[in-house]
């Protein structure tokens, strides 16, 4: 019952959502691109926080104080689909997706994705992934940081999979700091129980950002071995806890 009470609650919510492009457009259209992103960000993060609330997730948050002023690309390990949700509700900005190309044919969903500049990659065409990872590297040059999960598919679990190390050349590309994220027990709430809806405790942990200057081919060309041990990590520590 909590399921399907979720699921109508969602839709319902993007309907509403879908009525807010009249606003964003206008805002866009008579005012400033910078109001128009308050406005985003705003719709982004409500949507966020009432996933969360709606699906009963009890989500500790653990350094928000190491998320600098600037754009930054944003790694961490996937285990859930309300990792995205987790994660922009604690983000303070806007935060675009490397998302998978299907994601496009979401309804009213991919719609406000573009618009936090989501890029949308297809892992099976080589070229036109590495026109999404350009766009992605646009986006952060441009301001805006940008989320990536380096496993590529969700682990339903607190084990994690191998990084693709091609995803670090976001930031090496675009000069920016990288942001390791750790989810930890978010798959509770959904992928651990065969689909199901269930109320679940989970933990999101920013670590410090790992700034690319003065860094040399060698270490760039293994930053994903050190984010990979940073993230497990603090998942074996979670782990021992209980």
């Amino acid at each position: 019952m909590r399921t399907i009470y979720f699921y109508l609650l969602i839709i319902i919510n993007l309907i509403w959502i879908n009525f807010k492009k009249l606003k964003f457009n206008s805002i866009k259209t008579k005012k400033s691109i910078k109001e128009a992103e308050v406005y985003l960000f705003k719709v982004a993060t409500n949507w966020a926080n009432f996933v969360l609330k709606t699906a009963g997730l009890n989500l500790t948050v653990e350094g928000k104080e190491n998320i600098p002023n600037e754009a930054c690309l944003f790694v961490g390990n996937h285990q859930s689909d309300f990792d995205i949700p987790v994660i922009l509700a604690n983000m303070g900005r806007l935060t675009g997706a490397v998302a998978k190309k299907s994601m496009v044919k979401i309804p009213i969903m991919s719609y406000w994705m573009k618009q936090i500049h989501c890029v949308f990659m297809d892992r099976e065409n080589p070229r036109e992934a590495l026109k999404s990872m350009a766009e992605g590297v646009d986006n952060l040059k441009n301001g805006y940081s940008m989320l990536i999960f380096p496993e590529g598919t969700r682990s339903r679990s607190n084990n994690m999979g191998e990084f693709k190390k091609g995803s670090m050349r976001l930031a090496i590309k675009a000069g920016v700091p990288i942001i390791p994220i750790t989810v930890y027990d978010t798959y509770k709430v959904m992928e651990g129980n065969n689909g199901k809806i269930k109320k679940a405790n989970a933990k999101l942990i920013i670590d410090k950002p790992i700034y690319l200057d003065g860094m040399s081919k060698e270490e760039k060309a293994n930053i994903s071995d050190r984010v990979k041990n940073i993230i497990q990590g603090n998942l074996d520590r979670e782990r021992d806890k209980n």
